[in-house]
């Protein structure tokens, strides 16, 4: 992996705390993700299940996890299962881990090849009143893709009718929400490295660039300084295309006068970062691009002032967008009439920002949590208010990643944000060396 090694305390610790929530004689069964098909005889990118890393730390397909607490409550064998090569495998596709490194990564003593799970399985799971198997229930997601876990799970419920089956995505949600001290050590890392490749652009972007050669030089300032690369598919939008919240294409070319909106983060250690920006494409916004910039970035400041214990997402998005329809006042975009005569589910502000402010940041980039969550010291979160004006060709965002605090912290703190910042940066004294910015 190209990540620093983590602590294997942190595993056995997050392992400790789940089991302290099971019901008495239950078993846990967790599989990690599967290998997904892109076409002919190859594979996308592995990319491990998420609580199945922060329970195990390995990230390796064809892996399996058995959490056994005994009626007392107190007792708790873990069994891991990994994947077994042969020479021939080595040869082609290299080594996996041995059962010595897989102990020693996740810090449980009882690691076998995944050959022996069947047999492991059935002498835990005739024990069980309870088993606790995972499927993905995160809010506004679906997917007619199947899935280990998911494929897996309703093969043992028919094999084995006997236990009651529990979800354990609930009790993954509570333990993921607040982040340990070694999580945020790979948020930051995740962070800093999205940082520099901030940096890279500012000194490289230039009326002609595509948008696809923005990605390339964040690409290639992720993989350098060892992310495994983008947390996200990044949205690299100049001009009217900033508008597309969620634009795919990057395949445009960036012009004089445009704005560029990205949105991008590195992912480290399995760990994301989420960073929104909107630079001058020629270095220097105009007068209109400057006064809709400091309306949000405005706007922004205030925002990241609301990251404190017991707020939630609900009442942050709440608050961000009565403040953006107060800036949208002062630009001329909407009128007092516009707002008093307002019909519709919607408040007025939809028309020029219609996305929420904020969601959680952590194994993944939009992490477990809703919009109702009292906030707590530890967990992360993104601010991101922003403003689309199709008709202008402007699209602005700006975001950031907090730190739940009673002062809540900007992670992104000394990324360049204010309009003189970015301006010196693309065309001042600082030239061909951004990395000299503090």
């Amino acid at each position: 992996m190209k990540y620093k090694s983590v602590d294997p305390n942190f595993f056995i610790r997050n392992r400790k705390k789940l089991s302290a929530q099971f019901a008495d004689n239950s078993l846990v069964i967790l599989f990690s993700a599967d290998e997904f098909p892109r076409n002919g005889d190859q594979f996308f990118p592995f990319r491990q299940n998420s609580d199945f890393f922060y329970l195990t730390g390995i990230d390796q397909e064809d892996s399996a996890l058995l959490i056994w607490v005994e009626s007392n409550g107190a007792t708790t064998n873990c069994l891991l299962f990994i994947k077994k090569t042969d020479k021939n495998q080595i040869i082609w596709y290299g080594k996996k881990y041995s059962l010595r490194q897989a102990a020693e990564i996740s810090g449980i003593n009882d690691v076998f090849w995944i050959d022996e799970f069947d047999k492991q399985l059935k002498n835990l799971i005739r024990k069980a009143e309870n088993v606790y198997t995972w499927q993905n229930e995160y809010p506004k997601f679906s997917t007619e893709v199947s899935y280990a876990n998911l494929r897996k799970s309703t093969m043992l419920m028919k094999d084995y009718p006997e236990p009651k089956y529990k979800r354990l995505f609930p009790l993954m949600e509570k333990l993921r929400m607040v982040k340990s001290e070694e999580e945020l050590q790979m948020i930051k890392t995740a962070v800093d490295i999205t940082r520099k490749a901030y940096l890279r652009v500012l000194d490289k972007v230039k009326p002609g660039m595509m948008e696809y050669e923005i990605e390339a030089e964040i690409t290639y300032e992720f993989l350098r300084h060892g992310a495994a690369g983008h947390a996200y598919p990044p949205i690299i939008a100049g001009g009217e295309n900033a508008c597309i919240l969620h634009y795919p294409d990057n395949d445009k070319m960036l012009k004089e006068c445009q704005l560029v909106l990205m949105d991008f983060g590195a992912e480290y250690g399995n760990y994301a970062a989420d960073c929104s920006r909107t630079i001058p494409v020629s270095g220097k916004f105009t007068p209109r691009q400057k006064e809709c910039y400091e309306a949000v970035l405005d706007v922004f400041n205030k925002a990241k002032k609301l990251y404190v214990p017991g707020n939630t997402i609900d009442n942050i998005n709440k608050q961000t967008g009565e403040w953006m329809q107060e800036k949208m006042l002062e630009l001329g975009l909407l009128s007092y009439t516009d707002i008093e005569n307002h019909t519709g589910e919607n408040p007025p502000y939809f028309k020029y920002f219609m996305h929420g402010t904020s969601h959680f940041l952590g194994l993944d980039v939009h992490d477990v949590g809703t919009k109702q969550t009292p906030l707590e010291k530890g967990m992360v979160l993104t601010c991101e208010p922003g403003l689309y004006i199709p008709e202008e060709e402007i699209g602005i965002r700006i975001e950031t990643d907090m730190l739940v605090d009673d002062n809540p912290v900007d992670l992104m703190a000394d990324f360049p944000v204010e309009v003189d910042e970015i301006e010196e940066l693309m065309t001042g004294e600082y030239g061909e060396d951004a990395e000299h910015f503090i």
